[in-house]
């Protein structure tokens, strides 16, 4: 027998832990994962279109856009409701966008209390549309090559003087490790949860995880959701080509029982798709005019092909 590549032995791995769960604890299998969209890649798009998307992809949960940039732009809660009600849609959470305008690193001040300002905002946001966390970046996602060798204790002082809002408002602070071609620092769960540690404090406490920079990032991507565990709150999802799911090479099969694994398909703990395509910078996505036929496509397709891998691994 050819001896297995490493991977393929922590594939056997996760499979054999998975499938001793099924067959002493299959009540814990029962509920499925809580499938969600991560809607900023659609563009300068309705919001009320996005929803249809959606609905119509048997998709009940959106992860919004943190688009409050100013005290006059952003979504308005009560709009937002009324929108997703229409549809049965709940609010999973809210991607927060870090950029060199709102540097929690930065070692300019203005930049890091555009953070600050722009957390005071979205915080309260996520907490009115019923969101349960929102997404932190501890850097400017876009900014690969460091400032100096501080930006880990800027970004941790700075954070930690506004924690308290997260904990008021009953939302969590999902830090989010970004491949290094898109930040400068923390860039596995392990450097996730240090900055965690770091921070000390109960409304900085969760991650939020995303397969595409994980196969950059980490050793093996089914190990790295178990050493995150009960801190996972939220899983982005692409293909390995940052496609539509079933597109590319990714193990889909791996990360989903690793999931059930860590008894992720609970309340408030998501998967999330945000296929934004190949490229080195997909943020241009979130002022795009939005192709709509293409966004059908992409989103039908990866939400088919997940429950479809689901229910073959639990059926």
């Amino acid at each position: 027998m050819m001896k297995k590549q490493n991977y393929e032995i922590t594939n056997e791995k996760i499979k054999r832990a998975f499938l001793k769960l099924k067959k002493n604890n299959p009540e814990k299998l029962k509920r499925r994962l809580n499938l969600s969209w991560s809607n900023w890649g659609f563009g300068v798009e309705n919001l009320e279109e996005s929803a249809e998307r959606l609905f119509k992809a048997g998709i009940k949960y959106i992860e919004l856009h943190g688009n409050h940039y100013s005290t006059d732009l952003g979504y308005n809660a009560d709009e937002v409701l009324k929108v997703l009600g229409k549809f049965d849609i709940k609010v999973a959470g809210v991607c927060g966008m870090f950029s060199d305008d709102n540097d929690l690193s930065s070692n300019r001040a203005i930049q890091r209390q555009g953070a600050i300002d722009y957390i005071r905002r979205e915080v309260p946001f996520t907490a009115a549309v019923g969101g349960s966390y929102m997404l932190v970046l501890p850097g400017d996602c876009g900014r690969p090559l460091a400032y100096d060798n501080m930006e880990f204790e800027r970004s941790v002082e700075t954070i930690r003087g506004i924690a308290d809002i997260f904990v008021k408002y009953d939302v969590k602070a999902a830090i989010e490790p970004v491949r290094s071609a898109e930040i400068s620092f923390i860039h596995t769960v392990d450097d996730a949860i240090k900055y965690i540690k770091a921070v000390n404090h109960p409304g900085i406490a969760h991650i939020n995880g995303d397969v595409y920079h994980m196969q950059s990032e980490e050793s093996h991507i089914g190990e790295a959701i178990i050493e995150a565990g009960e801190k996972l709150v939220n899983l982005h999802m692409a293909d390995s080509n940052r496609c539509a799911l079933g597109d590319g090479a990714m193990d889909l099969d791996t990360i989903i029982m690793a999931l059930y694994l860590i008894g992720y398909n609970t309340e408030g703990r998501y998967v999330t798709p945000e296929p934004l395509g190949p490229g080195g910078a997909p943020y241009p996505a979130m002022y795009g005019k939005p192709d709509k036929a293409s966004l059908d496509s992409l989103v039908m397709q990866s939400a088919k092909y997940f429950r479809e891998r689901e229910e073959i691994l639990l059926g």
